[in-house]
């Protein structure tokens, strides 16, 4: 890895800690000086901060590191390239050994200064999760940041609850140190927590989803990849490659690849949508293809596949809805599992 120091301490403390908290920059000088910020005010709890910049205008980076000069709780650092969410959060994580891994968005917030401490102790007291997801808010209110809903729909009127899953949502989650072995960077972006928590699940650990442990989110459409840039190409490739990876065949794709075909002819990205389909043929070619062990399937079936209905089902909602993005394309968020307009596509 190259990476670059710019400010704060040159690394973790030596002893154990309690906690590495992530963070993501590329610009957006404010909301990232937010996140900084309120990671720092965390209490309660040992941690690291670590800003990992990967591309960031100059005086963006002069910004962030006047924020963490001086301080031995925070490290800034910059990689040699854009390496994506995936490549950006293994690069940051590997940096710490603090028992929890905690990622954060950079245009998200903690709710309070006890979330972190609280993120900890949920993982602390139960030894059988991997991952706790975080509750996504408005960061102007407390309602639900639907953009950042990565679960099943029917589950939305539980979202101030708890609840077993199959993924979190990348803008505010915590994850066991001992359970991490990174994402998977040929995704770069999109569906890679999903990927992991399979990961995860196949080796025996569980996921949670934690109401009560809340991030807030602004929503920030700056620096992001559009829908009509390259978000919908990454976002069919990387669920078809994953599919792949684990085992099914391309032909039991062709109902989920004829319904992404006709919903990017729909929005003007037919040519994104067979792009993807290509490139995921290549990514896949070769490799060796991953089995579920039964406890796995019996695991993915009750905490999402029961929750969501048969695939006949989903596709008649979305055919009697519309294939049609809910919001201009240009102005979409994303969640980094593949949220789209308030529900995940499977």
């Amino acid at each position: 890895m190259t990476a670059r120091h710019i400010a704060g301490a040159a690394g973790p403390p030596d002893g154990a800690y309690d906690a590495d908290v992530v963070i993501l920059s590329l610009d957006r000088a404010a909301e990232t000086a937010a996140a900084i910020g309120s990671a720092l005010a965390q209490t309660g709890v040992s941690r690291h901060v670590f800003i990992v910049d990967q591309g960031s205008r100059p005086e963006t980076l002069a910004r962030l590191a006047a924020l963490v000069a001086g301080r031995q709780d925070a490290t800034l650092l910059a990689l040699d390239r854009n390496h994506g969410v995936a490549g950006g959060r293994n690069r940051g994580s590997a940096l710490g050994h603090g028992r929890v891994i905690f990622g954060l968005d950079n245009d998200a917030e903690f709710a309070d200064a006890t979330v972190l401490a609280r993120a900890v102790a949920a993982l602390d007291g139960d030894p059988t999760l991997a991952a706790i997801g975080c509750r996504i808010l408005l960061h102007s209110c407390d309602a639900d940041d639907l953009s950042s809903w990565g679960y099943p729909a029917s589950l939305l009127p539980r979202a101030g609850e708890s609840f077993d899953t199959v993924t979190f949502v990348g803008a505010g989650h915590a994850i066991r140190r001992a359970a991490w072995d990174g994402y998977d960077e040929v995704l770069f972006f999109c569906w890679e927590e999903f990927e992991f928590c399979l990961r995860a699940i196949e080796r025996g650990w569980r996921i949670r989803y934690r109401g009560d442990i809340a991030v807030r989110h602004k929503v920030c459409p700056e620096r992001r990849i559009a829908w009509s840039g390259t978000r919908w190409f990454h976002f069919v490739r990387n669920r078809l490659y994953i599919e792949r990876k684990w085992g099914a065949g391309w032909l039991s794709l062709g109902p989920r690849f004829a319904f992404y075909l006709v919903k990017g002819m729909r929005n003007g990205l037919l040519s994104q949508t067979l792009g993807a389909w290509k490139a995921a043929v290549r990514l896949s070619a070769g490799s060796l293809a991953m089995r579920r062990s039964p406890a796995a399937r019996d695991y993915l079936r009750l905490h999402d596949a029961a929750h969501r209905g048969p695939w006949i089902s989903y596709l008649w909602r979305e055919c009697r809805d519309g294939f049609r993005f809910a919001q201009p394309l240009a102005s979409r968020s994303r969640s980094s599992n593949g949220t789209i307009a308030g529900q995940s596509i499977r």
